[in-house]
């Protein structure tokens, strides 16, 4: 299949989908609002095929808009959009621009794979962080049960290595989640159900892509 652009959503939360056998799946819905494509860039004029896509409503802080996005929302006569992502493209799947799109750009029973930011646990130990195992708690080891134990060698090379698993921040990074399956499109209510778990919590960003490791019908 050739690459074509993705959607941006909204995840809605988590229920309990029903298949034909009466059996119970989990699921993430997520939300849709209209897709439009504010900008395409070609392989002759950028040196890359993308579509430039602008959704979700902005309702707050309408003055933080930047002057060069005042004028893009002002040639497509839209109303400002809180996220505007790039999606590259094959040069035969490219799109007019003000061309817009919805859930129905994707299609029940086929792959996707979802990127956001997961959700932010602040500073974790490294048991919790790492799934280390901890020290022995027999007696002797003195209020250190949860500790990491050594993280260095010591005079060469005198340092920790960068990247060590230890205590730190916990979550908040860009994950990315392959293969889920697309269980119901709908169109009516813009929403998309999909199998399994998505990164993030409610209402964040969600970017939606056909799944470049699943062949698609």
């Amino acid at each position: 299949m050739s690459k074509r652009t993705g959607l941006i959503g909204t995840k809605i939360g988590n229920s309990s989908f029903y298949d034909e056998m009466g059996k119970s799946i989990p699921v993430t819905i997520l939300k849709v609002d209209e897709c439009v494509v504010s900008n395409v860039k070609t392989l002759e004029k950028h040196g890359y095929s993308s579509i430039q896509l602008a959704s979700i409503n902005l309702k707050k802080n309408l003055k933080k808009i930047s002057k060069p996005q005042q004028k893009l929302f002002a040639n497509l006569d839209l109303s400002p959009k809180k996220i505007i992502k790039e999606f590259r493209i094959d040069e035969s799947n490219t799109l007019d621009i003000g061309s817009k799109l919805n859930v129905a750009h994707f299609k029940t029973n086929q792959y996707v794979d979802v990127t956001s930011f997961s959700i932010g646990k602040g500073f974790a130990g490294a048991m919790k962080r790492h799934n280390f195992g901890g020290l022995r708690a027999s007696h002797g080891v003195s209020i250190s049960h949860r500790s990491h134990g050594s993280t260095g060698q010591n005079q060469d090379p005198g340092r920790v290595f960068k990247g060590k698993k230890m205590a730190g921040h916990m979550g908040a990074k860009k994950v990315t989640i392959q293969n889920l399956k697309v269980l119901e499109v709908d169109e009516l209510n813009n929403l998309l159900v999909i199998k399994g778990s998505v990164p993030g919590k409610k209402n964040s960003t969600i970017i939606i892509k056909d799944a470049i490791k699943k062949s698609q019908k």
